[in-house]
């Protein structure tokens, strides 16, 4: 595909810069940007610039790059004044996702998060897994 052709997946097209969104980071592997319905006062996405579907679709070769999206989170959330111990990192485990583009959720403050999002982003649920897990898998 060329970069001037708009792909069906939201997230390949934020990457490729053909939306008007927000790049908060990015590298050759990486790109960071809001959520669209934030969860917290800070919440953003970390997704691979390669299109991979959700996190069963990881295989072994990709830890590096799973290990990197936390990193990269984990560096935005300290740059911004966030705790790590106020905060939560997940993936929507299939077929539990909206955007069907691999992408790690970073919020903080936690304990700010309200009922709907506790629920939608529920740790170590059947739907919304920690990087943790997701690695453990590769």
């Amino acid at each position: 595909m060329s970069l001037s052709q708009k792909s069906p997946c939201i997230f390949c097209n934020i990457v490729n810069k053909l939306e008007d969104t927000e790049i908060l980071y990015e590298d050759d592997l990486v790109c960071v940007f809001r959520d669209i319905k934030p969860a917290s006062k800070f919440h953003i996405l970390a997704v691979p610039k390669r299109h991979i579907e959700d996190a069963r679709a990881l295989t072994p070769s990709d830890i590096a790059l799973v290990q990197k999206m936390l990193t990269v989170a984990k560096q935005m959330l300290s740059q911004n004044n966030y705790s790590m111990d106020d905060a939560r990192f997940g993936y929507h485990w299939p077929p539990f996702r909206s955007v069907k583009h691999l992408h790690l959720h970073a919020i903080a403050p936690e304990s700010e998060m309200g009922f709907l999002a506790r629920m939608i982003f529920k740790k170590d649920s059947y739907w919304f897994v920690s990087p943790d897990y997701v690695a453990s898998r590769l």
